[in-house]
């Protein structure tokens, strides 16, 4: 990651956290070690859920060049914090999940390659890492069907196109 953002990666983070106000999410800017970072956060609980509450956290930050080990290390970072705030009672009808996104004007092709590739699964916590193109707009992550967490992953699907809409 890297302190400094240009415009097209601080526009997207921007219109990022419009998006996650939008649908009603709770947004603010934290400082990950210099770097600040776009966090969002919403609880939603459902009965088809056999009636537990997902705490779903939005956490991007910009990067000068995301490639698949950088994602990997701030998708754990990401996951760690999820865990930290909302994970102490997962399984307990809660549940986490998290979009750890990097947002950059450079994206190698094994980072979005990798964030394609599949969720990334805890107890009763996932991670759904984003690789995002701040120039085409392009986000790379797991939109598919998988087999642990499937009953949230129609709405993973519709709140990861809905913040990370496919370009």
């Amino acid at each position: 990651m890297d302190v400094t953002a240009t415009e097209p990666v601080q526009a997207y983070l921007s219109a990022t956290g419009d998006r996650l106000r939008a649908d009603g999410c709770e947004v603010k800017i934290e400082d990950w070690g210099g770097v600040p970072v776009l966090v969002g956060h919403r609880g939603d609980f459902k009965l088809r859920w056999m009636a537990t509450k997902l705490h779903l956290f939005t956490i991007a930050a910009p990067a000068t060049l995301v490639t698949a080990a950088a994602l990997e290390r701030f998708s754990s970072s990401a996951m760690d914090y999820v865990l930290a705030r909302k994970g102490q009672l997962r399984g307990m009808q809660n549940g986490v999940a998290v979009f750890p996104a990097l947002v950059s004007t450079q994206i190698e092709p094994a980072a979005a390659a990798w964030a394609q590739e599949k969720q990334q699964v805890k107890f009763a916590a996932l991670a759904r890492p984003v690789a995002v193109d701040a120039v085409t707009g392009t986000a790379a992550a797991f939109r598919g069907k998988p087999a642990l967490g499937f009953i949230y992953a129609a709405h993973l699907r519709s709140k990861l196109d809905a913040y990370f809409p496919v370009a």
